[in-house]
Parts: structure tokens; sequence; C-alpha cells
């Protein structure tokens, strides 16, 4: 089975990683913080924006960048950055067994360094650059996992569903 995974490096809007977490506990998605973090996950705006759904997330802290990559391994790593020269539309998500995607801090994104050393790894949104900067991280971090979901099949989640007062009866 087709495993996804969000990585946010160094997150530092408790709201965006709130949101983020939802979209993990709506998907299935493993979340993966890697510290510092700019705010403390007792945070209650990051607890309202995830609202009740905390527990549904599995989430994994890594110290630092290097303790993700040493956890990483040889998986699928890319690096949804501005600055890539390949769409994330452009990738096929299926391919792999384990896809990672790994979403920069609000204020300054991705280590330049390491995604200079990794440009093969870095995907793009397509945006106008002319009249905006960035886009907000966490739907950022939902366009992207939803296309992967997409590709695989939507794996181990409900295309359809009826509710009990289901609003289209």
């Amino acid at each position: 089975m087709k495993l996804n995974h969000i990585v946010l490096f160094e997150p530092q809007i408790p709201a965006n990683t709130g949101n983020i977490a939802r979209t993990c506990a709506a998907t299935n998605t493993p979340l993966h913080l890697i510290e510092p973090l700019g705010f403390s996950t007792d945070d209650k705006h990051l607890k309202r924006a995830g609202l009740d759904y905390w527990h549904d997330v599995n989430i994994t802290y890594h110290k630092d960048l290097a303790a993700f990559l040493a956890y990483l391994g040889q998986r699928r790593l890319y690096l949804i950055t501005k600055f890539a020269n390949q769409t994330y539309s452009e990738v096929d998500y299926t391919a792999d067994e384990e896809v990672f995607l790994m979403f920069g801090k609000e204020t300054t994104g991705l280590p330049e360094t390491f995604m200079r050393e990794n440009p093969e790894k870095c995907l793009r949104i397509p945006m106008n650059d002319e009249h905006v900067r960035s886009l907000n991280l966490s739907n950022t971090a939902a366009l992207v996992i939803y296309e992967a979901l997409r590709q695989q099949g939507f794996p181990n989640l409900e295309l359809r569903h009826h509710y009990e007062n289901d609003k289209l009866d």
C-alpha cells in the first residue's frame, strides 16, 4: 500500500500546522515536524485549527534536518518550493511505496543550501509570482497531498459517503 508523508521544516505559525494536521487526519497521512518549532504543540491556536483531530494524526518529531534525513534513508523525498523548475503535477506519485513531501517554514521556506544540493527533488506549484510572494502553507500542503492521492486512486479514502441527514437526499 502507498503511504504519503507530510514533512514541515521548522513551522512557525500554529494555525497552519493545525490545519495541516487536520488534512493529515482526513487523508491518513503521517505528519513529520522538524524542530525547532516556532510554537508549542500545546498552543491553543494549534489545537483550535486541528480541532478534535489531533488524536487521529500520526506525528513524528525530528530534532533537526539531519535527524529527519537519517530517518528518511533512501525513501523518496520531494521539496515543495517556488524555486523549482518542475511542477508538483509532473511527478508520478505511484512509483514508490512511500513519498515524503517537505514544506519549508512560512517566512524563509526550505534552506537554500539543501535545495541547491537536491534540485531534482524540488517541485513548484504554478502561480503568478508578480502578484504573490508565496501561497499559504496549509493550502499548499493540501493541494500537493491530494494530487498524490488522486494519482494513487485515493487509497483507503471514502469516495462516496451517505450521511444520516444527507443534504442531497
